[in-house]
This record gives structure tokens, C-alpha cells and sequence, in this order.
């Protein structure tokens, strides 16, 4: 029987990406999008897109609670993204996205939640790690008899390698949405193209064609 799984999907490159992953290794996957009063609403449109135009089934969850101010860095150099905890990190969001995650899994009849946190190049992102995920487990093992597994295909690859799967399985650069500060003042939405994510979609793509797609554990 082919296992259901719910995806964690905002419609950037990493959570796009392993809703792919999930149908390409035997899995049904649902996407799951959480609405969270995050700035712009640009990355749900993207992932309904991609979501009709791969044939998934989309289901989003409105979320919302008093986050903290957060400034965006611009023109930062890959060193400085390196070095130490993001300026962009919220507290909390990963812990959260997760265990709705898995409660929309009991719901859903799912046995696996998948999720696209990377930590390899750029780990300024505490809940992005490993060992987050390992520790999440344990607590929901604890709080629910036969939990779903948490899957995170990409933690272990870089971001051109994970470029380079997206590309192979079907994704161009204009496919899917990354920018934390886009100009939104014409018809369409255009990234900043200087934010620690533009700047981090950028080099991966370039850099896309001189890497493999790495070896993705299920």
C-alpha cells in the first residue's frame, strides 16, 4: 500500500522540492501550508500554483500569534550568513509548523511528515538541525501512540545540490518563491535579489550545474 504523507509546503525550493521527493520514493503526499500573518502572501499563491500544476492535494491552516519585529539583512556575504544564529529565525516556527504537521497527519490517515529544513551551508537556523528533529521526535512519541515519522530528505545536502535535484525532477529558478523582502509595487512580484535569501536561491542555482543531487535518505 503506498504510505500518506503530509508535507510542510510554502512554495520555496526546499519544501517544493520534497513534495516531489515524496511522490518520486512511492508516497502520496498532501501539501500543507500554514498561514502564519507572515509579511507577504506571495509564497501561498506560489505553492497553490505548483500544487495544481503537479496534481497535489493542497490543504492550509491559518495560523497566528504575536511574533517578534524582525529587520531584513540585505547584501550580506556567505561568510556572514555563516556566522551565527540568523537574523531571520523565529523562534518557535518549526515547533509549531511540525506539530500541526503531525496532528494533520492523524487527521489525514498519514504515517510520514516531511519536511525541507537544510542546515549543511548555512546553519543559522537552530530548529533546522538534526538534532531539533531528533528531539521533536522523542517529544511526540511521548505524546502520541504510534507517531508519524518525520522525514527531512535535504538536511544533509548543500543548497546547489538541492538545486540540482529540483532541476532534475522538473523546477526552473522562477518556479518557486524565496525572498523576504520583494517589491510588490508593480503588477507582479519581484524578488529584492539582496536578502540572505535571494542571495542563498542565487548561488544555488548557479552553482547547480557542477553538483549532483547528492544522496537524499528517506
Amino acid at each position: 500500500m503506498t504510505k500518506r504523507c503530509v508535507v510542510l509546503h510554502s512554495g520555496g525550493l526546499d519544501s517544493t522540492l520534497c513534495l516531489l521527493l515524496a511522490r518520486q520514493h512511492g508516497r502520496t503526499p498532501r501539501s500543507l501550508g500554514i498561514s502564519y500573518g507572515q509579511r507577504h502572501d506571495i509564497e501561498i499563491a506560489y505553492a497553490k500554483k505548483q500544487c495544481e500544476r503537479f496534481g497535489f492535494e493542497r490543504h492550509l491552516v491559518d495560523v497566528g500569534w504575536d511574533k517578534p519585529a524582525i529587520t531584513i539583512p540585505t547584501g550580506r556575504t556567505m561568510d556572514e550568513m555563516r556566522d551565527g544564529i540568523a537574523p531571520t529565525f523565529l523562534p518557535g516556527r518549526n515547533a509549531v509548523f511540525l506539530a500541526i504537521a503531525c496532528a494533520e497527519a492523524a487527521g489525514a490517515n498519514a504515517e510520514e511528515v516531511w519536511i525541507g529544513v537544510n542546515a549543511v551551508d548555512y546553519s543559522g537556523y537552530p530548529d533546522c538541525r538534526g538534532s531539533f528533529l531528533d528531539a521533536f521526535s522523542a517529544m511526540w512519541a511521548e505524546a502520541v501512540p504510534n507517531p508519524p515519522r518525520i522525514v527531512a530528505p535535504l538536511v544533509n545536502l548543500t543548497k546547489p545540490q538541492i538545486a540540482a535535484l529540483a532541476r532534475d525532477l522538473g523546477l526552473a529558478p522562477g518556479d518557486t518563491w524565496s525572498c523576504y523582502a520583494p517589491d510588490t509595487t508593480g503588477p507582479e512580484p519581484k524578488p529584492c535579489g539582496v536578502c540572505d535569501a535571494c542571495i542563498l536561491h542565487t548561488h544555488a542555482w548557479a552553482e547547480a550545474g557542477n553538483a549532483s543531487g547528492g544522496v537524499v535518505a528517506i
